[in-house]
């Protein structure tokens, strides 16, 4: 099974990222919609929404939303902020979108590139493509990865919830390789995540073969200006086109 199918649906992959900063994640959000200029009740898609707290975010700014991810608990825990305008439904992003067209596709801190083959991230970009409207814009908030190579932590161990996470990462064959170990309740665990190190060259290439033209890049959170060996984050904006 791959790891994301796995990792996702536990308990403990919330319980280690508890602590990230989702009022950052929030003024992010009211930069980019600000410079996006999209206009009020536009619908968007929150793709890997995960539980949907940029979902519900988005939508208490005036979108209709609809928040999609492949974990089917987090899924289930979406659906009580459900209302008319917010709607959430398990989805796997490799295969097309079957709703109306939006306005807009979100796929947000680093929820790309989980997949093995080329050909499986090509199908991501295509199936937004899809269901995007004429001039409609991919967000895709992705890893620098040269910045990624060259300030690689290899070993940290993180107390959560009385559990000591042990965290070890590599990059082998262009992937960043994490492998989470800990112990709990007298049983031990071990889990991987495994992110390609995709570079804007060929997220570039991606969105050509579906339509898709680059329009803006930034660096990171604060939207600056993206420099290819310091930046920690690569936030691109594509436009479909005819």
């Amino acid at each position: 099974m791959e790891w994301f199918n796995t990792w996702f649906n536990t308990p403990y992959y919330h319980i280690l990222y508890q602590d990230r900063d989702y009022k950052e994640g929030e003024q992010f959000l009211e930069k980019l919609i600000g410079v996006l200029d999209l206009k009020p009740h536009s619908k968007i898609i929150d793709l890997a929404c995960g539980r949907g707290r940029h979902s519900v975010f988005l939508n208490k700014m005036g979108f209709d939303v609809l928040g999609l991810d492949l974990s089917k608990e987090s899924i289930l825990y979406d659906k009580k902020f459900e209302n008319e305008t917010l709607k959430f439904e398990v989805h796997d992003m490799r295969n097309p979108i079957k709703f109306g067209k939006v306005d807009a596709v979100f796929n947000l801190f680093t929820s790309f590139g989980y997949f093995e083959t080329d050909k499986e991230d090509q199908q991501v970009f295509s199936s937004v493509s899809a269901i995007l409207e004429e001039n409609g814009l991919f967000v895709l908030d992705f890893m620098n990865a040269a910045f990624v190579k060259n300030n690689l932590i290899e070993n940290q161990a993180i107390l959560k919830q009385n559990i000591l996470f042990h965290i070890n990462k590599k990059i082998e064959n262009q992937h960043i390789i994490k492998t989470i170990s800990f112990r709990d309740k007298d049983e031990d665990f071990k889990f991987e995540e495994k992110v390609k190190l995709h570079d804007l060259k060929e997220m570039d290439a991606f969105a050509a073969n579906a339509g898709l033209e680059r329009i803006n890049i930034w660096g990171d959170y604060n939207l600056d200006l993206f420099k290819e060996k310091t930046s920690e984050r690569c936030i691109i904006v594509f436009k479909k086109i005819k």
